[in-house]
């Protein structure tokens, strides 16, 4: 997805290069961090609020953290549910009243429901999934997900989501907006070609199966056309019960599974358990992209990690 030449855009073109210096930027999570980067390009830098190994799910915020949260611009969130207790603050008193953009919501943005039963880790709550699944509108009570929030694993979201990203900026920053309006473009284009090499890639494993940590990978599994036949918990990242990881233990053995996947920002000595004795082997697949550098090329290095860690071990 690319932004129209409206009028407005070639206006924006036309003026060249940016004016004047960028709004204050926050981007939740590394992968909205790297979309939002990528967009800003030269013309300035967000700042990333839950860095390195931190779960997304979990993650709780200092009294620094909100001060900056407050003084922002602009702060982008994955939402959805997905950072639990930034949205809880989105419009608070805690942010100075700020609302966070939950890019999950954003205008072309494909979603699925969460998956429960079987394979999956059954949620403690029921689900309401009736939402837009074109444009993400369906409204979470709480404690429960209206849809799965891992949007950014489908390239095809994360286009979307650089959209909605550069339409903020330039409401916010006309003054720049021929740099954002370029830059998203040039985010597709490098998207496009990214997604037909991950493809490519993934082809000669696209029929193992395999069993990740926790439930978040199915937007990617969906575009590729992934084997995967379970999780050991669910899409929150709930602790597992004991006979959970007896149900994911029996799965392993009745699928054949591979692999079996951890999460740097989860102990994986659950994973090491429940593939004791089962002869599938352990992996590590990161939906946040842990180690990696921030920056504007950080989400396509995120996609590109995934392909290579599902290929390195369902092919060995």
């Amino acid at each position: 997805m690319r932004l129209p030449l409206t009028a407005l855009a070639a206006a924006l073109l036309f003026w060249g290069p940016p004016a004047l210096a960028a709004p204050k930027v926050v981007a939740s999570v590394a992968p909205v961090h790297g979309i939002v980067s990528a967009v800003m390009g030269e013309v300035g830098t967000p700042e990333l609020l839950l860095e390195g190994a931190m779960a997304e799910h979990r993650a709780s915020f200092t009294p620094r953290q909100l001060a900056g949260l407050g003084e922002a611009d602009l702060v982008f969130i994955v939402g959805a549910g997905l950072e639990a207790k930034l949205s809880q603050l989105s419009g608070t008193e805690a942010v100075n009243g700020k609302a966070f953009i939950e890019l999950a919501r954003a205008p072309g943005i494909r979603t699925l429901p969460v998956r429960e039963g079987g394979a999956w880790a059954a949620h403690d709550h029921d689900h309401d999934h009736d939402h837009d699944e074109e444009h993400g509108t369906g409204e979470e009570k709480p404690g429960v997900l209206a849809f799965d929030p891992h949007v950014w694993l489908d390239p095809e979201n994360a286009k979307a989501m650089a959209v909605a990203v550069a339409r903020a900026l330039i409401e916010a920053d006309p003054e720049n907006g021929a740099a954002y309006l370029r830059n998203a473009n040039a985010f597709a284009g490098a998207i496009d070609r990214l997604s037909s090499e991950v493809a490519q890639r993934l082809v000669p494993v696209k029929a193992k199966p395999y069993v990740v940590f926790h439930d978040a990978f199915q937007y990617f599994e969906a575009r590729f056309g992934l084997a995967a036949a379970g999780s050991i918990t669910d899409v929150s990242a709930s602790a597992p019960s004991a006979q959970r990881l007896r149900e994911v233990r029996a799965k392993i053995r009745d699928a054949q599974a591979v692999c079996v996947f951890r999460e740097p920002q989860y102990d994986g000595k659950v994973v090491a358990a429940v593939i004791e004795g089962t002869g599938a082997r352990e992996g590590v697949l990161d939906p946040l992209g842990a180690g990696i550098a921030p920056g504007p090329e950080a989400y396509q290095q995120l996609i590109s990690r995934l392909a290579d860690e599902l290929a390195a071990c369902l092919g060995s």
